[in-house]
């Protein structure tokens, strides 16, 4: 990774991925919010290890890019961890984060969130360290979020951040930062405990944190910046309004400018119809 910030969107499956790719970006997020919607069920550890490997493979696969991969709180204790860090690298992951929440967890943008004590929470970032060296040479990408901002305060958000450093992490994701000021606090005290620790930003929309562009983030020391459930959001908006249409008007005709083509289809998925077509990857 270098000094520049690079911007993620979140892709809940291969179809999305490849828009992303598409689009220009330089990688995707895989967003645990996101992919437990698109189950059916809420972000509380609904979705098994497994379940979420799937969609990983699906992602890095269609994409071809570099996917960072939402975690949770590591599916269980360290030994967990370090299965999860295994089978995420299996998956095609770049890298994972783990949150320092108990378990069932909660949005990080909701209150009423509860930390695990710092110590256990050094515990699991140590044995995914161990797994990231073993698994891939170092080359996985170990972060560690911390939800502490909004339980206990910007101080012990930043204390937990440099024990986590400590205990392994190659990057720190504070999550739920109420403002501009915030990012920059937590860049300075992660960057003057160690110099060449990354950062991620989080740019979900309807939480705490205020709309801030990527060159900002940039600006402030991040190394990456997710918008997790955008793309799904955006989807989903669509598809709600859509069937409302249709279960109005009985056929499609209030909305078929705004889908997308068979043409775009096809263009989106490689794919000229009479012509072999090649898996991605082969």
């Amino acid at each position: 990774m270098s000094n520049r910030c690079v911007g993620l969107p979140g892709a809940f499956n291969g179809l999305v991925a490849k828009a992303v790719a598409q689009a220009g970006f330089e990688g995707c997020y895989v967003s645990g919010a996101a992919v437990s919607a698109a189950f059916g069920v809420p972000d509380v550890g609904m979705v098994s290890l497994t379940e979420f490997c799937g969609v990983i493979e699906q992602v890095a696969r269609a994409s071809g890019l570099p996917v960072i991969a939402d975690a949770d709180t590591g599916f269980g204790e360290s030994e967990m961890v370090m299965r999860t860090v295994s089978e995420y690298h299996r998956a095609g992951a770049a890298g994972l984060h783990l949150e320092d929440q108990v378990f069932p967890k909660r949005c990080g943008h909701l209150d009423g969130k509860k930390l695990v004590p710092v110590d256990h929470m050094v515990e699991k970032i140590a044995a995914a360290a161990r797994a990231r060296d073993t698994c891939s040479n170092g080359a996985f990408i170990v972060c560690a979020r911390t939800d502490a901002r909004g339980v206990d305060g910007m101080p012990a958000a930043i204390d937990r951040a440099k024990a986590y450093i400590d205990a392994g992490a190659d990057m720190i994701f504070p999550e739920g930062l109420a403002s501009e000021a915030e990012f920059g606090e937590m860049a300075r005290a992660v960057k003057s405990h160690v110099a060449g620790a990354f950062l991620l930003a989080n740019m979900t929309e309807f939480g705490k944190t205020p709309i801030i562009p990527l060159r900002r983030f940039e600006e402030l020391g991040y190394s990456c910046v997710i918008w997790p459930v955008t793309t799904f959001r955006a989807a989903m908006g669509e598809v709600q309004r859509v069937l409302a249409d249709l279960k109005r008007d009985g056929d499609v005709n209030a909305f078929i400018g705004r889908v997308q083509t068979r043409q775009a289809l096809y263009a989106l998925l490689g794919y000229e119809p009479g012509k072999e077509w090649e898996w991605p990857g082969a």
